[in-house]
């Protein structure tokens, strides 16, 4: 199931040209696959990287740029769950603004445990909500 959010381009995330700098993008996607977790399956990052002891960094990213976004731009992050591994999960974020395709990014994340860096299957819960969201349902996952 698509999850959105919408953000506004800032001066901060723009470079001397004026255009949106890339690493900027980076963060964008992480907040909102952050949002995604917290609103849609019900488990925040700091749940996950505090008390629960693991962690979820991204362990591939590949993303392709069609057009420039500039201060002022209204964008729009869709991310779309396509695959849930044991302890992978693959993402596609895709950033709009006024219909028109900015990025087109596709992730991979890695449920790890936090002291040894080590892949472990998603817990059942937050399992559940990712598959609920993969069927077209909304997580609302603990």
């Amino acid at each position: 199931m698509a999850f959105t959010v919408r953000r506004r381009v800032r001066f901060e995330h723009c470079d001397f040209a004026g255009i949106v700098f890339y690493p900027r993008y980076f963060e964008m996607l992480n907040a909102c696959i952050e949002d995604w977790f917290a609103e849609r399956l019900g488990r925040s990052f700091g749940q996950i990287h505090g008390p629960d002891g693991h962690a979820v960094p991204t362990a591939r990213i590949e993303v392709r740029f069609t057009a420039p976004s500039r201060i002022d731009d209204p964008l729009e992050l869709t991310l779309v769950p396509l695959r849930l591994g044991r302890s992978s999960l693959d993402l596609e974020i895709t950033v709009t603004s006024g219909g028109e395709t900015r990025l087109v990014a596709a992730s991979t994340l890695v449920h790890v445990n936090k002291d040894t860096g080590r892949p472990v299957a998603w817990p059942e819960g937050l399992r559940a909500a990712i598959a609920r969201e993969l069927e077209g349902e909304p997580g609302h996952g603990t």
